[in-house]
């Protein structure tokens, strides 16, 4: 197909639309939309499958700017092509609750598929899309029926590739062989900084076929004709993924600040805006343009997506008359709703034994595994210490509709994998590594929060706890760290079965991510005829044993250390002192509390309260108040046994009992 006068009108109204939008908001991104507009149009007006008029379509290919600076471009397709996406909201670009933010957010715009900005992260995510499709795929597909057959696109930039996380991703993507992957890689050779040969002068080829990816290119990305070929012959390929490296000129058009930084982070400036329409023979009197001709081309999309998902509902409908039930579940996971019967399979634990809460997670993923049949996850090299194998499924990519992923030794990109599964639908996925680790995957955690994405991120050996490996491996400022990311849930349970009640909430939860903190060393299992039920976790904070009358004093705990402020409690008791023991696994749960509640646990009349957790303090201070105190960690760790280290940092019962009496006035 030949470069024609309305390709050339197309792509110049994405261009300028981006350059518009950024240069009415005073801020943004116009080079990399002028320069990948090529790229962009080709892909989506002659292979990317959508339908404008239903974004959730099941089968629909993906598409994701990972090089999320340059949204602009991903917003002008959005709205040419027919997405409920106004002329309004692109006049509206980085504006007060305008639905185009500065880089793309998925819970926000319709036809986002992932929330990208971060470089590297759109990569990964991509990756995770592919292993969600690959997963699906083999669990629905027949020999004659093929509902889920799509493929993930993305426009990467040499910020992305230079990022780890894209070449953590990169290696699992090639080594899984996920041959649905086809990126677009806008190779322009210039950064914030400048040249990029000052700081990336590698050769990519060579690098991604090390990966085992088929590399195509370098081509001509200015060229429609040969953007339509080299994706053409990428989808020929079954067996890797593509890397399609397109030279491009970022800021193309601008008589000035063509293929220079300039044209990367800020507004070309009016009289830029005027030379660069004037060079590329656009009307310079008219702002956000789009000719009636060109917006005719863009529109085809919607009765071609129309007609492209009535195709596939056709293949459904055939798939249903064959394979009734296995329909019916496809459907289910792909509204994100549970099955009827799932917690049936949660396992409840007998007291008076001991067993570390990271045994007990990996016995309730197995109980919940035979219903929850789309649970999919896997650990960081570590799933002989996170105990988080599926015992009943094989390995993702190795053997037919294996569920668990070895992620090789690549917290970032498992994270920012498990995302994409999420964002891709149909799956729910979970991740596993040691706390400590949560440094490493904490971009990832952050943009599931922002993206309300539903993915589960485990995180065993969560305190000093875990004895002699020492400071490098014991968490302690990482509870805290977490606690204070927006719409995420950190739950610590005290023992098995509120570990169960933990992975419960968190399978329920549809609207953002949940970390689940256990333990490396075994703990009691509490005797609940004599406490308050597990299941009380629900409330985040708990009333777990309680005192006659009004408490004199409110001891509060979380994962390991309940156990310790019930034993301080029965001291106290036996001294006369009045204690009531909370458990407060999950601060965010206990927020969405009425205050009633709230009020019950902690009445605003006792103000002597301890809390006790082997971690650092920050953010304690809120629940114990001025009058309160705290038994925690204000230094890191050190390298002994678990029994030395507790008693060396006063995580004792004699020290909690001497706390809570100093907190009521009445020495130790």
């Amino acid at each position: 197909m030949s470069f024609t006068t309305l390709d050339e009108k197309s792509i110049n109204t994405i261009r300028f639309l981006a350059v518009d939008a950024v240069q009415k908001a005073k801020s943004g991104h116009p080079g990399m939309p002028m320069g990948s507009a090529v790229m962009a149009y080709t892909l989506w007006t002659r292979h990317l499958r959508f339908n404008p008029r239903n974004p959730q379509w099941p089968d629909r290919d993906r598409f994701i700017l990972s090089a999320g600076h340059g949204s602009t471009l991903l917003y002008s397709l959005l709205h040419l092509t027919g997405y409920d996406l106004p002329m309004e909201e692109l006049a509206s670009f980085r504006q007060w609750e305008s639905l185009t933010p500065g880089h793309p957010e998925s819970h926000l715009t319709p036809g986002v598929e992932v929330t990208t900005g971060p470089l590297g992260q759109g990569f990964a995510n991509g990756v995770g899309m592919a292993v969600a499709e690959r997963f699906l795929a083999e669990r629905f597909n027949t020999g004659d029926h093929k509902i889920v057959d799509h493929y993930i696109y993305a426009i990467v930039s040499d910020g992305d590739l230079q990022e780890g996380v894209a070449s953590e991703a990169a290696s699992y993507a090639g080594t899984q062989r996920l041959s649905k992957l086809i990126y677009l890689y806008d190779d322009n050779d210039i950064s914030i900084e400048g040249d990029t040969d000052v700081t990336f002068r590698e050769d990519v080829g060579a690098r991604f076929r090390a990966y085992d990816w088929n590399v195509i290119g370098p081509i001509d990305g200015m060229s429609v004709d040969a953007v339509d070929a080299a994706i053409a012959e990428a989808k020929l390929q079954n067996e890797r993924p593509t890397l399609i490296i397109c030279r491009t000129v970022i800021g193309y058009g601008s008589p000035n600040k063509a293929g220079t930084a300039s044209s990367h982070g800020e507004p070309l400036g009016e009289e830029e805006v005027a030379l660069t329409k004037q060079n590329l023979n656009w009307p310079q009197d008219q702002r956000f343009l789009i000719p009636d001709d060109v917006l005719e081309n863009f529109r085809g999309a919607v009765e071609r997506g129309s007609s492209l998902e009535a195709e596939w509902r056709g293949k459904l409908d055939a798939y249903r008359a064959a394979y009734s039930d296995k329909a019916v579940e496809f459907e289910r996971l792909m509204r994100g709703e549970l099955p009827m019967d799932w917690q049936a399979g949660l396992p409840t634990f007998s007291p008076d034994t001991k067993i570390a809460t990271r045994v007990a997670g990996g016995k309730v993923i197995n109980g919940i595994a035979g219903t929850l049949e789309n649970l999919v996850g896997g650990s960081a090299d570590l799933t002989p210490s996170t105990k988080t194998w599926i015992d009943a499924s094989g390995r993702f990519g190795w053997e037919k509709g294996g569920r668990n992923l070895q992620f090789g030794i690549r917290e970032h990109a498992m994270g920012s994998i498990a995302v994409g599964m999420a964002c891709h639908g149909g799956v729910i996925p979970y991740t596993a590594t040691f706390m400590v680790f949560s440094d490493y995957m904490r971009p990832p955690i952050r943009l599931a929060a922002i993206a309300n994405a539903r993915v589960i991120f485990v995180f065993t050996h969560d305190s000093i706890g875990l004895g002699e490996d020492g400071p490098t491996h014991q968490p302690v400022e990482h509870l805290a760290t977490l606690r204070v990311i927006p719409n995420l849930w950190v739950i610590r349970p005290a023992d098995a079965n509120e570990t169960a009640e933990a992975w419960r909430q968190a399978i329920l939860r549809s609207d953002g991510p949940t970390v689940i903190a256990l333990t490396r060393q075994n703990l009691p299992v509490l005797d609940r005829s004599k406490v308050a039920p597990a299941g009380s976790l629900s409330h985040g904070a708990y009333i777990l044993k309680d005192t006659t009358g009004t408490p004199e004093v409110i001891l509060i705990g979380t994962g390991s250390e309940v156990p310790l402020v019930l034993d301080a409690a029965d001291q106290l008791a036996a001294q006369g002192i009045k204690a009531r023991v909370v458990s407060m696994p999950c601060w965010e749960l206990f927020e969405r509390q009425p205050q009633s509640y709230r009020d019950a646990v902690f009445p605003p009349e006792v103000r002597a309260r301890l809390a006790v957790e082997a971690a650092s303090p920050m953010g304690w201070h809120r629940w114990v108040g001025d009058q309160g105190d705290i038994i925690a960690l204000d230094r890191f760790g050190a390298s002994a046994p678990i029994d030395v280290l507790m008693k060396e940092f006063g995580f004792t019962v004699e020290n909690v009992v001497a706390r809570a009496k100093m907190v009521l006035g009445r020495g130790a």
